[in-house]
């Protein structure tokens, strides 16, 4: 439970108040001390110990001897930490608690000077896992894991570091068994990353935090689990780290390229708009008014023209769909999906009917979360894909339909076409990988698939295809629900 710090101290800012809750969630009897010494911030369970609020208190107070108090704040000032020195702490009624106090300075965006100070009373003595006490079997198991260990008790200090901890925080081994972990990381944790990422509410938790070693961006995952005694009682957490900073420094850099890409796609398309317009303008002119003056081949050259011109235009505009997409994410929502297909099946009657290809609607579809004009081309290009691949065949039909379970929405259209061979299966959807359409029919941009596959993805979902040749094809398409 958190006390109140004073809103309208100098020194209490939001990254200060994020910290006191991340405290709040380590080590419960813990303050917060600005530079004179001054407690701006005490838990309630320190509060709750000593018998009285101490915001507003000098810290000194605290202490049965000033002249350790000031033996301690010299300490901290040289080595800019504490680790469990021995203390007494005075009461509301004047009785004295022995204790130890732990202490490091808070990061400088929470406010100038203060400093962190954690209080562990006497009778809550702290076990550490010691050579000898019966353990050494499964320590051993510890010390030579590849992954970086570290076990907590369930005040939040340390009863167990692996070597492999020890070296991924540049600290000596001897020096972490019996730290409170906030002192043991600090400073390169947030405190509220770090509380986020140690204390799990269930078994098998995970988490990725970033934090600074030796001036240097580092990237941990953390998979934690409660420490179970023999029992059945909780004694704590267990916590095992990975060092994951090459893989997200790979992801990043992969990111950037396509951010990269997606620009010069964007560009280039762009480019390419004003030549085709030319283009397309002149050879139009050429037939209207010298029409009459050429010659069948003529004639016919124009019109490849105009017909390879207009399939490089779909192909500028589908290009720079997919690159709008990663883009610009739109606003999602939920969306009913029958208007929709109602709309595409008006869109596409004329083209069904003339190729007599039965067409089937649910009748109540979930409502999915997307964003409404992406839910639109998922079902433009999926439908299109099956119609373009239909082939000549009696009772051609294609059937949409929408599935919903607990965590998502999944988008089906099938079709009893010509199917797809497996070898193909991941090749459908690539940029540029059109696969031959039914007779008469033009060939496709090669883009329609990859389009749903991205819009897919950015939405956190994923698209994929269950066909086999002369059985008709089945394309998925899967939208979390949240």
């Amino acid at each position: 439970m958190l006390g109140t710090p004073p809103i309208a101290h100098a020194d209490m800012n939001a990254p200060a108040l994020g910290l006191l809750a991340g405290l709040a969630r380590i080590h419960r009897t813990v303050l917060l001390v600005d530079a004179e010494d001054g407690v701006v911030w005490s838990s309630d369970a320190f509060n709750e110990l000593t018998g009285r609020d101490w915001v507003g208190e000098q810290v000194d107070a605290l202490f049965g001897s000033p002249e350790r108090h000031l033996e301690l704040r010299r300490r901290l000032g040289r080595d800019g930490c504490l680790a469990n020195e021995p203390i007494g702490v005075v009461c509301h009624d004047g009785s004295e608690i022995g204790a130890t106090l732990s202490a490091v300075g808070v990061p400088a965006s929470c406010g100038a000077g203060l400093t962190l100070a954690i209080v562990r009373p006497d009778d809550d003595a702290l076990q550490p896992i010691e050579p000898g006490s019966g353990g050494d079997y499964y320590r051993s198991i510890l010390d030579s894991c590849s992954d970086a260990v570290v076990a907590l008790d369930q005040r939040g200090w340390v009863i167990y570091a692996n070597p492999q901890l020890a070296s991924l925080l540049g600290k000596p081994i001897a020096s972490l068994p019996g730290l409170p972990v906030a002192l043991a990381f600090a400073p390169r944790f947030g405190f509220q990353a770090l509380a986020d990422s140690l204390r799990p509410a269930r078994k098998g938790c995970g988490a990725e935090i970033d934090l600074t070693r030796d001036d240097s961006p580092l990237s941990l995952a953390i998979d934690y689990t409660p420490l179970a005694l023999p029992d059945g009682s909780n004694a704590g957490t267990v916590a095992f780290v990975r060092d994951v900073t090459e893989q997200r420094r790979a992801e990043t850099d992969l990111e950037h390229k396509n951010d990269e890409l997606e620009h010069y796609v964007h560009a280039v398309s762009h480019d390419l708009r004003t030549p085709l317009v030319s283009l397309l303008g002149f050879s139009r002119l050429l037939i209207q008014d010298y029409g009459d003056v050429l010659t069948d081949t003529g004639r016919h050259f124009l019109e490849r023209i105009e017909q390879a011109s207009r399939t490089m235009e779909a192909l500028i505009n589908d290009l720079l769909e997919l690159s709008r997409i990663g883009s610009t994410p739109g606003q999602r929502d939920w969306v009913d999906p029958l208007p929709v297909l109602k709309q595409l099946a008006s869109e596409l009657k004329p083209q069904l009917e003339t190729v007599n290809i039965e067409f089937t609607l649910p009748t109540a579809p979930p409502v999915v979360y997307a964003v409404r004009t992406h839910l639109y081309q998922v079902f433009a290009n999926l439908i299109g894909n099956a119609v373009a691949h239909m082939g000549e065949r009696e009772g051609a039909a294609i059937v949409v339909e929408l599935e919903e379970t607990q965590d998502t929405v999944i988008i089906s259209v099938r079709d009893n076409g010509e199917g797809i061979a497996g070898k193909d299966h991941e090749r459908v959807f690539e940029i540029f990988q059109a696969l031959k359409p039914r007779g008469g029919e033009r060939r496709g941009t090669g883009i329609g698939l990859a389009i749903v596959k991205k819009i897919a993805e950015a939405h956190g979902g994923r698209a994929w295809l269950q066909s086999e040749p002369g059985q008709g094809a089945a394309f998925f398409v899967s939208f979390p629900r949240t």
